[in-house]
């Protein structure tokens, strides 16, 4: 995180001036990856792009601290809600500096400053007659003896064919509708659970329906011009075409921005109101003439990032508040929306502790880079996407180490090799007679690198990093294939002058390589850096104004001959099976979840220790029956074979939503068997609900039941998907297969586990080579998976991996 050391940035006439902000994260919890990647690593990426292209960019965020989420964790850790936010702003920020996000400042909503601009916005409404006092009807708790502010209630959900039963007063967290308290059925209060009344209470409303004109005149220019992302223009026009309705600003708490009006005194400003201020109060605890940046429409353009449940409070709510002073405010130009990033089987919940969290992360022995690469590879900019860990493990031992950690090494350990072998860790000088323009693997190699970097820039400027990260990566891939072509290990002996070309250019890659994903993976690109024996601070730049883009579009010409390179090491570590299985495993299920089980795991161990007996009081240790009981067992394991499974035709008898999880069905399914079993399956988002319905489907039979979202899973539903995941297909038995029939492998002789044992991860070995062919044919190896009635097939992907 960039400490405030230096004089802070001002706009500049001339240049193109990018404030940048992301949705502040609310303090009452550790921040989990979904919530990282939504707002502030991407809006980091994006500063750091605006920063390697010599743009003058300010990016600015903060924890939001006030409202009823705070008051409620603080009755739960029984303290104050000023301790809390002091607690886990604290965490916030150790868990943003661990993964580099590089805000110019990272404040909070709690301080002065905020109250200062906040009223003095509120006050120029005010004069403006843009708000009406409306009396309105709120849950009122005898028990607490206090009226119920939006996330003290919780009851069912009153939207048709939602009805979740823990929705809160002010949203529900499944179907993602706004709502009031009093529209909840069956509410409960959060604190007491009792059932709240209706009471009256006087509030004030900020009239949205007579800014409409204002409001929708913005909207229509800007999200033109600034390029808004799909998901928020519909997100926006939805509200729009609802109507827009008076919505209040204030609250009955005591925690927050005090309202500067006598007859309001006991209240304070609703949090929605005040939080999006927070972006100008953070900004003027980074520079008091915070004014320039956001009072100066015509010099600087607004970027701001954030997850998809935020969008109307910034495309509808922030912008009518500025427009209602009548102020010049800079308005926001362009937002870049991300949708929902779950984790394995169903939701990141930060409510719920389910998922990997910022401070998990930074726990394990992976990389922060990794994690960056991984989470931005996999952001979610126009659908929800997976976080798995296998997923995780392929991006990085495919991608990171054998593509661009290989590439790399490859290059510079060569030029390191002593003379005679290489190098000498020096640049080669290229002869006159031999040319990067007349070499026709390198001119070619150019050609493709600088359509490569066009494209990467208008991603970048479009916002479209997945985009952009993905082109920086294929000029990797080129960079490989470019060696492989032009044999350098050869042209060393055969052909100097021409290999000292190769080398050169394949150098001139690394470099560019190294600036092109720093906005991604910065600390990868200082490591690169120190390997180039070059400073990163100078280097890293694709400034238009001196002339980088079209010097590195010749990447012979990127690094002076005669220049020492450090010493090179491998940049990324391979992550194997038991890790990935151990990290499954160690953050499966909530952080409540987790505690019970280290804590039975510790309980065990001591009880093992009670029972151990080191010696015979002789001095000799006590032979035990266990290891010979050890050995007969380990003797008598089978071989892991494909007959071991006991994958069966089933007929899907019905097929429902779980009540608990968004992503998953839960399905009766006929293998034959007296009664039929329950299966949870995570296929929400890829198969609609009455495609499951009267299905034939292939049963793994005999995995260990597991409880996924409080239901018991007897068996798994196999199933395709192609290579990134975003499609998934059934794998089908034919139509006249009976449920039951156990599915067989022509070649493949024997009987199946009874029950697998996990722990010898029979599945786990056997899955990894079961795919489907390009007849669409579902195979075990190159064996099909065989019915009496004939093969078992998906429906159009070829090649796919089944699981």
């Amino acid at each position: 995180m960039a400490e405030n050391l230096i004089a802070p940035k001002l706009p500049v006439e001339g240049k193109r001036n990018i404030l940048i902000t992301s949705a502040l994260p609310y303090v009452n919890n550790v921040p989990h990856l979904g919530n990282i990647i939504g707002c502030v690593l991407s809006a980091d990426v994006f500063a750091r792009y605006c920063r390697l292209r010599g743009y003058n960019a300010i990016y600015i965020c903060g924890t939001d601290e006030y409202g009823t989420a705070t008051e409620t964790k603080a009755m739960e850790e029984n303290c104050s809600p000023k301790e809390i936010c002091d607690k886990y702003h604290a965490i916030h920020k150790e868990v943003y500096n661990w993964f580099n996000i590089s805000f110019d400042e990272f404040g909070r909503t709690s301080s002065p400053e905020q109250t200062e601009v906040c009223q003095a916005i509120f006050r120029k409404i005010f004069e403006n007659k843009w708000l009406s006092e409306n009396t309105m009807q709120q849950l009122y708790c005898n028990t607490c003896e206090r009226f119920l502010a939006d996330r003290l209630v919780e009851g069912t959900c009153p939207t048709p064919g939602c009805e979740y039963d823990s929705a809160r007063g002010d949203q529900c967290e499944k179907c993602g509708k706004l709502l009031n308290p009093t529209e909840l059925k069956n509410p409960r209060c959060k604190v007491c659970q009792k059932t709240p009344h209706i009471r009256d209470t006087d509030h004030l409303f900020l009239e949205l329906p007579l800014l409409k004109d204002r409001l929708e005149k913005y909207i229509s220019e800007m999200s033109v011009v600034g390029g808004w992302s799909q998901n928020a223009i519909q997100t926006t026009n939805s509200w729009l075409r609802e109507g827009l309705k008076p919505r209040c600003i204030t609250r009955d708490l005591k925690w927050g921005v005090p309202v500067p009006h006598e007859k309001y005194s006991d209240k304070v400003f609703y949090v929605w109101f005040d939080a999006p201020i927070g972006y100008v109060s953070i900004t003027s605890c980074y520079t008091h003439e915070w004014e320039k940046w956001w009072k100066n429409p015509e010099n600087v353009e607004l970027y701001q990032f954030m997850g998809k449940d935020n969008v109307p409070f910034h495309t509808v709510m922030f912008p009518s508040t500025l427009l209602g002073t009548s102020e010049n405010w800079t308005l926001m130009k362009t937002i870049s929306v991300t949708e929902y990033l779950n984790y394995e089987a169903g939701k990141f919940s930060k409510s719920k502790g389910i998922g990997v969290f910022g401070n998990d992360a930074k726990d394990t022995n992976i990389p922060v880079e990794v994690w960056r690469y991984y989470l931005l590879t996999n952001r979610p900019e126009v659908s929800d996407t997976l976080f798995t860990w296998p997923d995780l493990q392929a991006k990085l031992n495919s991608e990171l180490l054998n593509n661009l950690g290989n590439f790399i090494n490859r290059v510079l350990s060569f030029i390191a090799k002593p003379a005679g072998q290489g190098y000498d860790s020096i640049i080669p000088s290229v002869p006159d007679n031999v040319s990067g323009d007349s070499h026709g693997p390198t001119k070619k190699l150019a050609d493709k690198v600088a359509a490569y970097i066009d494209q990467y820039i208008e991603a970048m400027e479009k916002v479209k990093l997945k985009q952009g990260l993905k082109t920086a990566m294929s000029i990797s891939s080129e960079g490989n294939a470019y060696l492989q072509e032009a044999e350098f290990w050869r042209l060393y002996k055969e052909n100097k002058s021409l290999c000292s070309l190769v080398m050169k250019t394949a150098a001139g890659i690394v470099y560019l390589l190294a600036c092109l994903l720093e906005p991604f993976i910065p600390s990868f690109t200082l490591e690169v850096f120190k390997q180039l024996n070059l400073p990163a601070d100078t280097h890293v730049s694709l400034s238009d104004d001196k002339g980088d883009v079209d010097r590195v579009k010749r990447p012979w010409d990127i690094i002076s001959a005669g220049h020492k390179i450090g010493t090179p090491k491998p940049l990324f570590r391979e992550l194997k099976d038991e890790e990935v299985e151990f990290y499954r495993k160690k953050f499966a299920g909530s952080q409540a979840d987790r505690i019970v089980r280290a804590e039975a795991e510790a309980q065990n161990v001591a009880e093992q220790l009670k029972k151990t007996k080191v010696s015979d009081g002789n001095g000799k240790k006590k032979p035990g029956k266990s290891s010979n009981e050890a050995k007969n067992k380990a003797a008598a394991e089978p071989d892991i074979t494909i007959t071991r499974l006991d994958i069966r035709v089933g007929l899907i008898i019905k097929a429902q939503k779980h009540p608990d999880a968004d992503a998953l069905y839960v399905e009766e399914i006929d293998v034959g068997e007296e009664q039929t079993r329950t299966v949870v399956s995570g296929l929400v988002k890829f198969i609609p609900l009455d495609e499951m319905q009267n299905r034939k489907v292939c049963v793994l039979c005999n995995l260990k039941p597991v409880t996924m979202r409080g239901i018991k899973s007897q068996a798994m539903v196999l199933a395709a998907s192609d290579g990134d995941h975003t499609k998934v297909e059934l794998v089908e038995p034919p139509s006249s297969a009976q449920p039951g029939e156990r599915i067989t492998f022509p070649g493949y002789e024997g009987n199946p586990d009874e029950l697998l044992n996990p722990k010898k991860k029979v599945w786990e070995t056997l899955q990894v080579d079961l795919h489907t062919n390009e007849e669409l044919v579902a195979c075990y190896k190159n064996v099909p998976l065989t019915t009496s009635a004939g093969v078992c097939k998906v429906s159009s992907i070829s090649c796919g991996s089944i699981r």
